[in-house]
């Protein structure tokens, strides 16, 4: 196709945050109706040294943790920031996924089991879930061995899930909102393997699916495998969710490394598969489309192999890709989720160590 788009990378936006503020992992990111860039990001993954200035006593005149909801303008100047569990509230422990639904309200997923929808100022309109104590740590040796890693995603430790549970989420990690029909469709996530709806307003439950539109299960899976048959299950983590213009729902089954496409009552109606060889954290990881009424490309951003990939819409096939791994402007660590303005340009948010959002302007 002679008409993919293209895009540059603007290294001079975001502007320099205020109050000598420090991003963590930026797991969430969205795009409001005035083209406002939402962040939602992880300030428990900070080190240490990065927040020296927040330590008791202060190792260094940088940095202090920022709030973990931001609003950013256009020009990628903060305007608002909020969150967090000193507002005496429940409060995610980790961070996972943030959408703005045509009201201007902000919902938030989390690695945790809860989901919050919040008006654009903070206040909290709707707590969703329960969350459980995470699962005993297990005992120390007798003889003390390496320590071990810190997770690279900043998730707590979770017990494990159960996809038919409707009083519980697993993990929810993205939200997509139909304001006409009153229903707010959520993955979940990274212990369940569905799709479950609930009513916007009330936070009621509706239904919940599996792959294929099938009743989940929890069964043990192996280890996805090229070129295996496809299996008729999400894989944790069931990553994102978003409503076309045509009216279906568009998920991204992260490890399966492939999109499932249902329409709103649960009915499957397609899949495609792309960059199959992948293993590990699969291909797969967000989607938000290109601003045309039509919204000719699909675009999903793979962390795993550090970057993002250019689709048709329609048919769901790989034209184009750009990015790569590496720490310069342009380059990817972790690149976790993606969203679109209306001008066709691309934001896009790091986790692990990448900790930071970039703006790609589209060209021409």
């Amino acid at each position: 196709m002679s008409d993919i788009p293209a895009f540059q990378v603007d290294p001079f936006w975001p502007k320099p945050l205020p109050n000598n503020w420090i991003l963590g992992q930026v797991s969430g990111i969205a795009v409001d109706e005035r083209d406002h860039v939402w962040l939602a990001h992880r300030p428990g993954s900070l080190t240490e040294r990065e927040a020296g200035q927040v330590q008791n006593p202060p190792w260094a005149d940088c940095c202090t943790p920022a709030p973990p909801v931001l609003e950013l303008d256009p020009e990628g100047n903060v305007v608002r920031a909020w969150g967090g569990a000193s507002d005496g509230e429940l409060w995610p422990r980790s961070e996972h996924g943030i959408y703005i639904d045509q009201d201007g309200n902000v919902w938030l997923g989390s690695m945790d089991e809860i989901v919050l929808k919040c008006a654009p100022d903070g206040k909290r309109l709707l707590s969703l879930g329960e969350r459980s104590p995470p699962p005993a740590a297990p005992p120390r040796a007798a003889t003390p061995g390496p320590r071990p890693a810190p997770s690279p995603t900043g998730a707590i430790r979770m017990p494990p899930g159960n996809s038919n549970d409707l009083t519980r989420f697993g993990a929810p990690t993205d939200i997509a909102v139909d304001l006409d029909a009153h229903e707010a469709f959520i993955t979940d996530g990274y212990r369940n393997r569905r799709i479950i709806v609930v009513d916007s307003e009330t936070g009621a439950y509706k239904r919940h699916w599996g792959a294929y539109g099938e009743k989940p299960d929890d069964v043990p899976l192996p280890d996805y495998a090229a070129g295996e048959a496809p299996i008729r299950h999400f894989r944790s983590p069931i990553h994102a969710v978003r409503i076309g213009n045509d009216g279906l729902l568009y998920t991204a089954d992260r490890p399966n490394n492939r999109i499932q496409v249902f329409r709103k009552s649960g009915e499957f109606v397609k899949e495609a598969f792309m960059a199959t060889w992948t293993l590990a954290m699969g291909s797969v990881w967000d989607i938000d489309f290109s601003p045309d009424a039509d919204q000719t490309f699909m675009y999903v951003p793979d962390g795993t192999n550090m970057k993002v990939w250019i689709l048709t819409r329609k048919d769901l096939q790989v034209v184009g890709s750009f990015g790569r791994g590496g720490r310069q402007a342009g380059q990817f660590e972790w690149v976790h989720n993606l969203a679109c303005d209306s001008k066709g340009n691309i934001y896009t948010s790091e986790v692990n160590t990448g900790k930071r959002v970039q703006k790609f302007v589209k060209q021409g």
